[in-house]
């Protein structure tokens, strides 16, 4: 695992994958978070991001970036047995991510972020590579802190 990281080098991979068409906001963090910090994980984990984007598959609700995010953090800090505490850190570093979005943006509801947007405009592209940037950059800089703790 690479610890040697740039997170506006992670920042602008991520918004690039989405503005390119390559990924959508989740896919696009886990992506750049993954191949940034060279984790020995198969490329499916990138494949659970999918159903993400706009809301939860388009429903709207939970913004697909912050998604995403948590995705990053679990990576790291997730759990893969039961009982094992270290989901704690998973938990604690994912709520300051969900808190610090919503500091930024007032809602983490893609609904509510999107509000008079037509879906794949402009402005609605433009706030949604936006977004993905700034959560892989906010994901890797909680990865590394969560690494030190």
């Amino acid at each position: 695992m690479n610890k040697n990281i740039d997170i506006q080098k992670i920042e602008e991979k991520a918004a690039d994958y989405y503005r390119r068409g390559d990924f959508y906001c989740s896919e696009a963090i886990v992506k750049a978070i993954k191949d940034e910090f060279q984790l020995p994980l198969p490329d499916e984990v990138i494949a659970m991001a999918s159903g993400f984007p706009v809301g939860i598959g388009g429903a709207g609700c939970t913004c697909g970036a912050v998604a995403g995010g948590v995705m990053a953090l679990g990576m790291f800090f997730g759990r893969s047995v039961p009982g094992d505490p270290g989901v704690q850190k998973a938990m604690e570093l994912s709520k300051e991510l969900h808190d610090t979005f919503k500091s930024w943006h007032k809602s983490t509801c893609c609904r509510i972020l999107t509000k008079g947007m037509e879906l794949g405009s402009s402005q609605h592209m433009e706030q949604c590579i936006a977004f993905t940037g700034e959560v892989a950059r906010e994901a890797a800089r909680l990865i590394l802190k969560g690494l030190r703790e």
